[in-house]
Protein backbone atom coordinates (compact mmCIF):
# COMPACT_ATOMS: atom_id res chain seq x y z
CA UNK A 1 0.00 0.00 0.00
CA UNK A 2 1.14 3.28 -1.05
CA UNK A 3 0.19 6.36 1.00
CA UNK A 4 0.29 9.81 -0.45
CA UNK A 5 0.32 12.54 1.32
CA UNK A 6 -0.32 16.01 -0.59
CA UNK A 7 1.11 19.20 0.52
CA UNK A 8 1.19 23.08 -0.14
CA UNK A 9 2.98 24.88 -2.34
CA UNK A 10 5.44 26.21 0.46
CA UNK A 11 6.52 22.99 1.12
CA UNK A 12 10.01 21.56 0.48
CA UNK A 13 8.51 17.85 -0.21
CA UNK A 14 5.90 17.95 -2.38
CA UNK A 15 3.65 15.07 -2.94
CA UNK A 16 5.44 11.71 -3.16
CA UNK A 17 8.26 11.70 -5.50
CA UNK A 18 9.10 15.43 -6.04
CA UNK A 19 12.02 16.69 -4.16
CA UNK A 20 13.05 19.98 -3.43
CA UNK A 21 16.44 20.75 -2.13
CA UNK A 22 16.12 23.75 0.01
CA UNK A 23 18.59 25.77 0.73
CA UNK A 24 20.59 24.05 -2.29
CA UNK A 25 22.33 25.70 -5.33
CA UNK A 26 20.05 23.07 -7.89
CA UNK A 27 17.63 24.94 -9.92
CA UNK A 28 14.55 24.41 -7.75
CA UNK A 29 11.87 22.19 -9.35
CA UNK A 30 8.42 24.56 -9.69
CA UNK A 31 6.41 23.35 -6.72
CA UNK A 32 2.84 21.93 -7.44
CA UNK A 33 -0.27 23.67 -6.56
CA UNK A 34 -2.42 21.36 -4.52
CA UNK A 35 -5.23 21.02 -6.81
CA UNK A 36 -1.91 20.27 -9.27
CA UNK A 37 -0.69 17.57 -7.28
CA UNK A 38 -4.73 15.73 -5.84
CA UNK A 39 -4.96 15.27 -9.45
CA UNK A 40 -1.77 13.90 -10.16
CA UNK A 41 -2.59 11.37 -7.71
CA UNK A 42 -6.02 10.57 -8.73
CA UNK A 43 -4.47 10.16 -11.86
CA UNK A 44 -1.57 8.40 -11.46
CA UNK A 45 -3.17 6.07 -8.05
CA UNK A 46 -2.73 1.92 -8.28
CA UNK A 47 -5.21 -0.46 -6.12
CA UNK A 48 -4.23 0.15 -2.48
CA UNK A 49 -3.13 3.87 -2.94
CA UNK A 50 -4.30 5.87 -0.01
CA UNK A 51 -4.58 9.73 -0.94
CA UNK A 52 -4.44 11.79 2.15
CA UNK A 53 -5.98 15.15 2.40
CA UNK A 54 -4.42 17.43 4.92
CA UNK A 55 -6.07 19.47 7.53
CA UNK A 56 -7.44 23.19 5.86
CA UNK A 57 -9.24 24.55 3.19
CA UNK A 58 -8.12 23.90 0.19
CA UNK A 59 -9.59 25.36 -3.37
CA UNK A 60 -10.18 23.06 -6.05
CA UNK A 61 -11.17 24.85 -9.35
CA UNK A 62 -12.02 21.83 -11.71
CA UNK A 63 -13.67 18.19 -11.33
CA UNK A 64 -11.77 15.50 -10.06
CA UNK A 65 -12.08 12.35 -11.06
CA UNK A 66 -10.75 8.60 -10.31
CA UNK A 67 -11.04 5.55 -12.41
CA UNK A 68 -8.57 3.07 -10.47
CA UNK A 69 -10.28 0.32 -8.20
CA UNK A 70 -9.28 -0.14 -4.58
CA UNK A 71 -8.12 3.40 -4.02
CA UNK A 72 -9.13 5.21 -0.39
CA UNK A 73 -9.13 9.06 -0.07
CA UNK A 74 -8.56 10.02 3.36
CA UNK A 75 -8.85 13.53 4.97
CA UNK A 76 -8.26 14.46 9.00
CA UNK A 77 -11.65 15.03 9.72
CA UNK A 78 -15.07 15.47 8.03
CA UNK A 79 -14.55 19.42 8.90
CA UNK A 80 -11.01 19.49 9.34
CA UNK A 81 -10.00 18.59 5.68
CA UNK A 82 -12.31 20.55 3.11
CA UNK A 83 -12.23 20.40 -0.65
CA UNK A 84 -13.69 23.87 -1.61
CA UNK A 85 -15.11 24.22 -5.11
CA UNK A 86 -16.40 27.71 -4.56
CA UNK A 87 -14.47 29.33 -7.35
CA UNK A 88 -14.89 26.00 -9.70
CA UNK A 89 -14.72 27.14 -12.94
CA UNK A 90 -14.66 23.61 -14.90
CA UNK A 91 -16.78 20.15 -14.75
CA UNK A 92 -20.15 19.17 -13.70
CA UNK A 93 -19.06 17.65 -10.06
CA UNK A 94 -16.80 18.07 -7.40
CA UNK A 95 -15.42 14.64 -7.27
CA UNK A 96 -16.51 12.01 -9.59
CA UNK A 97 -15.84 7.94 -9.30
CA UNK A 98 -16.02 5.13 -11.27
CA UNK A 99 -13.88 2.40 -9.75
CA UNK A 100 -14.86 -0.03 -7.41
CA UNK A 101 -13.83 -1.25 -4.06
CA UNK A 102 -13.71 2.70 -3.32
CA UNK A 103 -13.28 4.14 0.21
CA UNK A 104 -13.65 7.93 0.77
CA UNK A 105 -14.09 9.18 4.78
CA UNK A 106 -13.27 11.97 6.97
CA UNK A 107 -13.45 15.08 4.54
CA UNK A 108 -15.76 17.75 3.21
CA UNK A 109 -16.71 18.81 -0.59
CA UNK A 110 -18.13 22.25 -0.32
CA UNK A 111 -19.98 24.93 -2.84
CA UNK A 112 -19.40 22.70 -6.07
CA UNK A 113 -21.25 23.91 -9.27
CA UNK A 114 -22.69 20.39 -10.10
CA UNK A 115 -22.96 17.02 -7.68
CA UNK A 116 -20.76 17.03 -5.19
CA UNK A 117 -19.29 13.74 -4.78
CA UNK A 118 -20.89 11.26 -7.84
CA UNK A 119 -20.20 7.19 -7.47
CA UNK A 120 -21.06 5.76 -10.92
CA UNK A 121 -21.29 2.15 -11.92
CA UNK A 122 -18.99 1.03 -9.07
CA UNK A 123 -18.92 -2.20 -6.77
CA UNK A 124 -18.14 -2.33 -3.20
CA UNK A 125 -18.05 2.00 -2.15
CA UNK A 126 -17.54 3.25 1.34
CA UNK A 127 -18.42 6.66 2.28
CA UNK A 128 -17.98 7.40 5.86
CA UNK A 129 -17.65 10.18 7.87
CA UNK A 130 -18.08 12.95 4.36
CA UNK A 131 -19.55 15.97 4.55
CA UNK A 132 -21.16 17.82 1.82
CA UNK A 133 -22.39 21.03 1.26
CA UNK A 134 -23.25 24.37 -0.27
CA UNK A 135 -22.48 27.34 2.03
CA UNK A 136 -24.34 29.92 1.55
CA UNK A 137 -28.25 28.11 2.11
CA UNK A 138 -31.15 26.75 0.39
CA UNK A 139 -30.50 28.32 -2.85
CA UNK A 140 -32.01 26.91 -6.88
CA UNK A 141 -28.38 27.59 -7.97
CA UNK A 142 -27.10 25.25 -5.70
CA UNK A 143 -25.92 21.55 -7.20
CA UNK A 144 -28.57 18.93 -7.20
CA UNK A 145 -26.83 16.09 -5.22
CA UNK A 146 -24.65 16.48 -2.53
CA UNK A 147 -23.37 12.55 -2.07
CA UNK A 148 -24.34 10.27 -5.17
CA UNK A 149 -23.88 6.58 -5.91
CA UNK A 150 -26.07 5.74 -8.69
CA UNK A 151 -25.96 2.33 -10.71
CA UNK A 152 -23.72 0.69 -8.05
CA UNK A 153 -24.04 -2.03 -5.59
CA UNK A 154 -23.01 -2.66 -2.08
CA UNK A 155 -22.96 0.77 -0.67
CA UNK A 156 -22.01 2.38 2.37
CA UNK A 157 -22.80 5.62 3.35
CA UNK A 158 -22.16 5.87 7.35
CA UNK A 159 -22.13 9.39 9.37
CA UNK A 160 -22.60 11.25 6.49
CA UNK A 161 -23.69 14.97 6.73
CA UNK A 162 -25.33 16.76 3.79
CA UNK A 163 -26.75 19.78 3.38
CA UNK A 164 -28.16 22.19 0.65
CA UNK A 165 -28.89 20.22 -2.02
CA UNK A 166 -30.89 21.26 -4.52
CA UNK A 167 -32.60 17.91 -5.29
CA UNK A 168 -31.27 15.49 -2.90
CA UNK A 169 -28.46 15.83 0.11
CA UNK A 170 -28.15 11.84 0.37
CA UNK A 171 -29.17 10.07 -2.77
CA UNK A 172 -28.67 6.35 -3.96
CA UNK A 173 -30.48 5.68 -6.92
CA UNK A 174 -30.81 2.81 -9.57
CA UNK A 175 -28.74 0.53 -7.26
CA UNK A 176 -28.65 -2.30 -4.84
CA UNK A 177 -27.63 -3.76 -1.58
CA UNK A 178 -27.50 -0.28 0.43
CA UNK A 179 -26.65 0.53 4.35
CA UNK A 180 -27.43 4.56 5.07
CA UNK A 181 -26.93 4.95 8.52
CA UNK A 182 -25.85 7.43 11.32
CA UNK A 183 -26.22 10.28 8.77
CA UNK A 184 -27.64 13.68 8.77
CA UNK A 185 -29.50 15.10 6.15
CA UNK A 186 -30.47 18.95 6.38
CA UNK A 187 -31.78 22.15 4.59
CA UNK A 188 -31.48 19.80 1.01
CA UNK A 189 -35.14 19.14 -1.13
CA UNK A 190 -34.88 15.91 -0.02
CA UNK A 191 -33.08 14.66 2.58
CA UNK A 192 -32.30 11.22 1.99
CA UNK A 193 -33.74 9.50 -0.98
CA UNK A 194 -33.44 5.93 -2.35
CA UNK A 195 -34.89 5.77 -5.87
CA UNK A 196 -35.11 2.43 -8.39
CA UNK A 197 -33.03 0.88 -6.30
CA UNK A 198 -33.38 -2.24 -4.45
CA UNK A 199 -32.51 -4.11 -0.87
CA UNK A 200 -31.71 -0.73 1.39
CA UNK A 201 -31.64 -0.26 4.91
CA UNK A 202 -32.14 3.76 5.94
CA UNK A 203 -31.32 3.61 9.81
CA UNK A 204 -30.23 5.85 12.67
CA UNK A 205 -29.95 8.92 10.43
CA UNK A 206 -31.28 12.56 11.19
CA UNK A 207 -33.83 14.20 8.41
CA UNK A 208 -34.56 17.58 9.70
CA UNK A 209 -35.16 21.05 7.79
CA UNK A 210 -35.28 19.65 4.60
CA UNK A 211 -38.43 20.17 2.20
CA UNK A 212 -38.75 16.02 2.37
CA UNK A 213 -37.10 14.16 4.78
CA UNK A 214 -36.54 10.84 3.57
CA UNK A 215 -38.03 9.99 0.04
CA UNK A 216 -38.68 6.32 -1.47
CA UNK A 217 -39.28 6.84 -5.72
CA UNK A 218 -39.73 4.34 -8.49
CA UNK A 219 -39.60 6.59 -11.50
CA UNK A 220 -40.49 5.95 -15.07
CA UNK A 221 -38.05 6.24 -18.19
CA UNK A 222 -35.20 5.07 -16.59
CA UNK A 223 -32.39 2.22 -17.12
CA UNK A 224 -33.07 0.62 -13.84
CA UNK A 225 -36.88 -0.02 -12.64
CA UNK A 226 -38.64 -1.76 -9.71
CA UNK A 227 -37.79 -0.28 -6.74
CA UNK A 228 -38.70 -2.27 -3.72
CA UNK A 229 -37.53 -3.97 -0.57
CA UNK A 230 -35.97 -1.09 1.43
CA UNK A 231 -36.25 -0.39 5.58
CA UNK A 232 -36.21 2.67 6.71
CA UNK A 233 -36.00 2.26 10.60
CA UNK A 234 -35.04 4.13 13.28
CA UNK A 235 -34.73 7.53 12.16
CA UNK A 236 -35.51 10.92 13.17
CA UNK A 237 -37.50 12.47 11.05
CA UNK A 238 -38.12 16.08 12.45
CA UNK A 239 -39.47 19.69 11.05
CA UNK A 240 -38.91 19.27 7.33
CA UNK A 241 -40.33 22.15 6.34
CA UNK A 242 -37.76 24.20 4.33
CA UNK A 243 -39.93 25.44 1.06
CA UNK A 244 -39.26 23.66 -2.15
CA UNK A 245 -36.23 24.84 -4.04
CA UNK A 246 -35.70 22.88 -7.04
CA UNK A 247 -34.96 24.14 -10.70
CA UNK A 248 -38.07 23.81 -12.32
CA UNK A 249 -38.97 20.87 -13.72
CA UNK A 250 -37.03 18.74 -11.28
CA UNK A 251 -39.63 15.83 -9.43
CA UNK A 252 -38.69 16.42 -6.37
CA UNK A 253 -39.94 19.72 -7.57
CA UNK A 254 -43.81 18.20 -6.44
CA UNK A 255 -43.02 17.33 -2.98
CA UNK A 256 -44.85 19.67 -1.00
CA UNK A 257 -42.56 21.24 1.34
CA UNK A 258 -43.46 19.96 5.16
CA UNK A 259 -43.25 16.22 3.76
CA UNK A 260 -41.71 13.60 6.31
CA UNK A 261 -41.09 10.48 4.64
CA UNK A 262 -42.95 9.85 1.29
CA UNK A 263 -43.07 6.57 -0.68
CA UNK A 264 -43.59 6.99 -4.21
CA UNK A 265 -44.57 3.78 -6.55
CA UNK A 266 -42.39 1.73 -4.68
CA UNK A 267 -42.91 -1.70 -3.07
CA UNK A 268 -41.99 -3.74 0.12
CA UNK A 269 -41.35 -1.24 2.36
CA UNK A 270 -40.91 -1.61 5.70
CA UNK A 271 -41.16 1.56 7.88
CA UNK A 272 -40.96 0.73 11.87
CA UNK A 273 -39.34 2.62 14.87
CA UNK A 274 -38.93 6.12 13.68
CA UNK A 275 -39.99 9.14 15.21
CA UNK A 276 -42.14 11.66 13.22
CA UNK A 277 -42.34 15.14 14.67
CA UNK A 278 -44.05 18.00 13.18
CA UNK A 279 -43.19 18.04 9.67
CA UNK A 280 -46.16 20.39 8.52
CA UNK A 281 -47.63 18.41 5.28
CA UNK A 282 -47.81 15.54 6.61
CA UNK A 283 -45.60 12.93 8.46
CA UNK A 284 -45.78 10.19 6.25
CA UNK A 285 -47.34 10.16 2.39
CA UNK A 286 -47.57 7.43 0.81
CA UNK A 287 -48.81 7.70 -3.16
CA UNK A 288 -48.98 6.33 -7.06
CA UNK A 289 -46.88 8.31 -9.56
CA UNK A 290 -50.72 9.28 -10.98
CA UNK A 291 -50.30 12.18 -8.19
CA UNK A 292 -47.35 13.94 -9.41
CA UNK A 293 -50.28 14.66 -12.58
CA UNK A 294 -47.35 14.06 -14.87
CA UNK A 295 -47.64 11.84 -18.72
CA UNK A 296 -45.53 8.73 -18.87
CA UNK A 297 -45.02 6.67 -21.92
CA UNK A 298 -42.99 3.91 -20.25
CA UNK A 299 -44.86 -0.06 -20.86
CA UNK A 300 -42.78 -1.85 -18.31
CA UNK A 301 -43.48 0.64 -15.23
CA UNK A 302 -45.39 0.09 -12.76
CA UNK A 303 -47.18 3.25 -10.89
CA UNK A 304 -48.39 2.38 -7.70
CA UNK A 305 -47.17 1.48 -4.65
CA UNK A 306 -47.89 -2.07 -3.20
CA UNK A 307 -46.93 -3.82 0.32
CA UNK A 308 -45.87 -1.08 2.72
CA UNK A 309 -46.02 -1.96 6.04
CA UNK A 310 -45.69 0.93 8.47
CA UNK A 311 -45.38 -0.45 12.29
CA UNK A 312 -44.02 0.24 15.61
CA UNK A 313 -43.53 4.09 14.99
CA UNK A 314 -44.06 7.40 17.03
CA UNK A 315 -46.03 10.78 15.68
CA UNK A 316 -46.11 14.11 17.03
CA UNK A 317 -47.46 16.89 15.25
CA UNK A 318 -47.52 17.50 11.77
CA UNK A 319 -50.06 18.19 9.17
CA UNK A 320 -50.93 21.85 10.62
CA UNK A 321 -49.75 23.78 7.39
CA UNK A 322 -50.03 21.43 3.94
CA UNK A 323 -48.71 22.62 1.18
CA UNK A 324 -50.99 20.54 -0.98
CA UNK A 325 -54.00 21.87 -2.57
CA UNK A 326 -55.94 18.83 -1.57
CA UNK A 327 -54.37 18.68 2.19
CA UNK A 328 -55.20 22.12 2.42
CA UNK A 329 -59.08 21.10 1.22
CA UNK A 330 -59.12 18.57 3.79
CA UNK A 331 -58.06 20.61 6.19
CA UNK A 332 -60.30 23.43 5.70
CA UNK A 333 -62.95 20.91 5.75
CA UNK A 334 -62.89 18.86 8.75
CA UNK A 335 -60.72 21.68 10.71
CA UNK A 336 -57.88 19.41 12.05
CA UNK A 337 -54.56 18.74 11.21
CA UNK A 338 -53.89 16.29 8.01
CA UNK A 339 -53.25 13.03 9.58
CA UNK A 340 -50.40 11.41 10.13
CA UNK A 341 -50.05 9.00 7.18
CA UNK A 342 -51.78 9.81 4.21
CA UNK A 343 -52.52 7.42 1.25
CA UNK A 344 -53.48 8.47 -2.08
CA UNK A 345 -56.25 5.60 -2.79
CA UNK A 346 -54.78 4.55 -6.00
CA UNK A 347 -54.28 1.13 -6.34
CA UNK A 348 -54.05 -1.69 -9.23
CA UNK A 349 -57.53 -2.99 -10.03
CA UNK A 350 -58.73 -5.95 -7.85
CA UNK A 351 -56.35 -5.09 -5.24
CA UNK A 352 -57.55 -4.72 -1.33
CA UNK A 353 -56.27 -1.98 1.15
CA UNK A 354 -54.55 -4.43 2.92
CA UNK A 355 -52.07 -5.17 -0.17
CA UNK A 356 -51.35 -1.72 -0.25
CA UNK A 357 -50.81 -0.59 3.08
CA UNK A 358 -50.79 -2.15 6.57
CA UNK A 359 -50.66 -0.14 9.12
CA UNK A 360 -50.00 -1.77 12.75
CA UNK A 361 -48.92 -0.80 16.56
CA UNK A 362 -47.98 3.03 15.92
CA UNK A 363 -49.92 4.07 19.18
CA UNK A 364 -52.85 6.97 18.43
CA UNK A 365 -51.95 7.23 14.62
CA UNK A 366 -54.30 9.17 12.36
CA UNK A 367 -54.95 8.19 8.67
CA UNK A 368 -56.40 9.75 5.73
CA UNK A 369 -57.55 7.74 2.58
CA UNK A 370 -57.50 10.86 0.08
CA UNK A 371 -59.47 8.98 -2.82
CA UNK A 372 -57.64 10.45 -5.04
CA UNK A 373 -58.64 8.43 -8.55
CA UNK A 374 -62.44 10.09 -7.84
CA UNK A 375 -60.90 13.76 -7.55
CA UNK A 376 -60.46 13.52 -3.83
CA UNK A 377 -64.42 13.23 -3.55
CA UNK A 378 -65.13 11.61 -0.81
CA UNK A 379 -61.72 10.83 1.79
CA UNK A 380 -61.60 8.27 4.27
CA UNK A 381 -60.39 7.61 7.55
CA UNK A 382 -61.27 4.71 8.34
CA UNK A 383 -58.57 2.46 9.38
CA UNK A 384 -60.38 -1.09 9.32
CA UNK A 385 -58.37 -2.19 5.70
CA UNK A 386 -55.79 -1.57 6.91
CA UNK A 387 -55.61 -3.36 10.23
CA UNK A 388 -53.10 -5.48 9.14
CA UNK A 389 -49.72 -7.37 9.23
CA UNK A 390 -46.72 -8.19 6.75
CA UNK A 391 -43.86 -10.50 6.60
CA UNK A 392 -40.45 -8.44 8.27
CA UNK A 393 -37.81 -7.41 5.64
CA UNK A 394 -34.84 -8.68 5.71
CA UNK A 395 -31.41 -6.88 7.38
CA UNK A 396 -29.32 -5.75 4.48
CA UNK A 397 -25.64 -7.29 4.42
CA UNK A 398 -23.13 -5.79 2.29
CA UNK A 399 -20.64 -8.60 0.31
CA UNK A 400 -17.78 -6.35 0.68
CA UNK A 401 -18.29 -6.76 4.48
CA UNK A 402 -17.38 -3.02 4.89
CA UNK A 403 -20.48 -2.61 7.47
Amino acid sequence: MTVHRIFNRSACLVGISLLAACGSDEPAIPALSFEENLQQQLIQAQAGDVIEIPAGSHEITRSLSLNVPGVTIRGAGIDTSILSFRNQIQGAEGLLVNADDFLIEDLAIEDTAGDALKINESDNVTIRNVRTEWTGGALTSNGAYGIYPVQSSNILIDGAVAIGASDAGIYVGQSSQIIVRNSRAEYNVAGIEIENSTFADVHDNVATNNTGGILVFDLPNLPVQGGRNTRVFDNEIHSNNTGNFAPEGNIVGTVPAGTGLMVLANDSIEVFGNSFVDNDTANVMIVSYHITERPFDDPNYDPFPETIHIHDNQFQGGGSKPDSAPLLALQSATGQAVPDVVWDGTMVPGKTAAEVLCLENNGELSFVNLDAPNGFAAPSFDTTGHACSLPRLAEISLESGAE
